[in-house]
């Protein structure tokens, strides 16, 4: 098992920095040829569009076909939508290279994280499982920024976008030998049932909702960043560092989770998470200079990055197995619908009152909202202590 999660990290990291490295480098370009914040926050919504649309279908088309289907199927669509801007490096066509980036990681994310449910077993897996798992969005999103940002310094824009677009098939490449887990193909009964039932029960409600919050602190992360670095004239280089540093601490706490998740349970870590992203989104907008920037980058990533690996334990024990599929894709849809409207909002918002306001608004919306999160169930039994990843289960071919 231990291999096969350290390849599907590796496929995960390719995919997903093709596009953070892409969703970095767009929205910049966008600004030093003339177009303003709302332009870029309608840019950064169609990174999250087409995900609105396929969470669903991603979802239930990874329960049919396992992983290296949807896999394929990503990277057919990721490498030439970034190609498109290679050929093509203008507004429009940054559009529609966002569009595709964002479709392609919303399958692929999909897939791989429902194929890590299977090879656990149990509660306390599923943490360490989803702990390991995390480190991949958190890698990529601080190589692809930083990558992304020194080829745009050194090489331009063109060159940045060439190799976001060799990215996925390197992903294809490396996950090669992970054998399928038995557990797709749905019942035909089934077609008949609505993913919509899920939002019945409250504490699927709950979790949704808390998950929205949060990744709506990621959008206001990744969309300010590059405009307060834009209006301090920093470079490139420093705007992905910035952001590259928000990524690699968010990595760091989440090596440390599957020990962490040991010894607290979920609704713990998500509400103090909560409480402390509120109170750095309060100093956020006070921030004088880049270290300090970088500072404060680093400590939302922390408080940031222990989240998802809670989220994702959580979903798994609150939703039947073989709706696995329909959960994770009815997660990714909210979150992701919430990516649409919130750069919008940010864009008008930061336009009329500033930027520092944003940060501000949803900093207490956060704080306030963490109430929620002692409110979420919890396994019975006590995991044991972590000391690795799991090696039961699952396996390579």
């Amino acid at each position: 098992m231990f291999v096969s999660l350290l390849r599907l990290i590796g496929a995960q990291v390719c995919v997903h920095a093709c596009m953070t490295g892409i969703r970095m480098a767009a929205p910049l370009m966008a600004l030093r040829e003339g177009y303003g914040a709302v332009a870029v926050g309608v840019l950064l919504a169609l990174f999250a569009l087409s995900q609105v649309f396929l969470a669903l279908p991603a979802g239930r088309y990874a329960e049919r076909h396992g992983l290296h289907r949807p896999m394929r199927l990503a990277a057919a669509v990721a490498t030439p939508g970034a190609l498109l801007a290679v050929v093509w490096p203008v507004f429009g066509v940054l559009c529609v290279t966002a569009l595709t980036c964002g479709a392609a990681a919303c399958v692929a994310m999909i897939a791989l994280q429902r194929h890590v449910g299977l090879m656990a077993n149990g509660p306390s897996e599923l943490r360490q499982v989803f702990s390991w798992l995390a480190l991949g969005p958190s890698v990529s999103s601080f190589l692809g920024p930083l990558l992304a940002g020194m080829l745009i310094d050194a090489s331009g824009f063109r060159a940045a976008y060439l190799l976001m677009a060799l990215l996925p098939p390197l992903a294809l490449w490396w996950m090669r030998p992970v054998a399928e887990l038995p557990g797709h193909g749905q019942p035909a009964g089934d077609r008949r049932r609505s993913s919509w039932d899920l939002l019945r029960g409250k504490s699927f409600r709950d979790l949704m909702l808390l998950n929205w919050m949060m990744a709506s602190c990621w959008d206001v992360h990744t969309f300010l960043v590059p405009v307060i670095g834009h209006e301090r004239s920093l470079s490139a280089t420093v705007i992905g560092t910035i952001l590259g540093a928000f990524a690699l601490a968010a990595t760091a706490i989440r090596l440390l989770m599957p020990w962490v998740a040991a010894r607290l349970r979920e609704a713990t870590v998500i509400g103090a998470a909560m409480l402390a992203t509120a109170i750095l989104f309060g100093l956020y907008p006070l921030a004088s200079g880049p270290w300090l920037m970088g500072l404060l980058s680093v400590l939302l990533g922390f408080a940031l990055g222990s989240v998802q690996p809670m989220i994702m334990s959580t979903l798994h024990q609150i939703t039947p197995r073989e709706r696995h599929g329909e959960a994770l894709g009815m997660r990714s849809m909210a979150i992701n619908g919430s990516s649409v409207v919130m750069p919008l909002l940010f864009g008008s918002v930061g336009a009329v009152v500033g930027v520092g306001a944003v940060f501000w608004c949803v900093g207490a919306v956060v704080g306030l909202g963490s109430r929620l999160a002692w409110r979420l169930p919890h396994a019975t039994t006590e995991p044991s202590p972590v000391t690795a990843p799991p090696q039961n289960g699952g396996g390579d071919a």
